[in-house]
């Protein structure tokens, strides 16, 4: 393969993950934790809403709920992060890119 080649094929796989990356900053993911927290957040990790079961919004349950909203931000965090090398492998072939 000659430079020119490369050049081509290198800004191909730019497009092809500049393009991948922003359908990804769209895309919707959703967690809920222990019937308690729905978080819903986008894949530029921008979060689009967080929802608490009513029922458990009392002065002595308050700590379980931070915790719980926590780890559902956490795990939907990870999930976009996953994705995100998904993408990546997939179009370079390659892992551990960075962003």
């Amino acid at each position: 393969m000659n430079m020119q080649q490369m050049m081509q094929q290198s800004m191909k796989i730019q497009r092809e993950l500049s393009k991948a990356r922003a359908a990804l900053d769209e895309e919707l993911f959703t967690i809920s934790k222990a019937g308690i927290v729905t978080i819903e957040m986008y894949g530029s990790c921008k979060i689009k809403s967080i929802k608490i079961d009513p029922s458990v919004m009392t002065q002595e349950d308050e700590e379980m709920v931070e915790e719980t909203i926590a780890l559902a931000i956490n795990e939907i965090l990870d999930q976009i992060s996953a994705r995100h090398d998904e993408i990546e492998e997939k179009i370079t072939g390659a892992g551990g890119l960075p962003f």
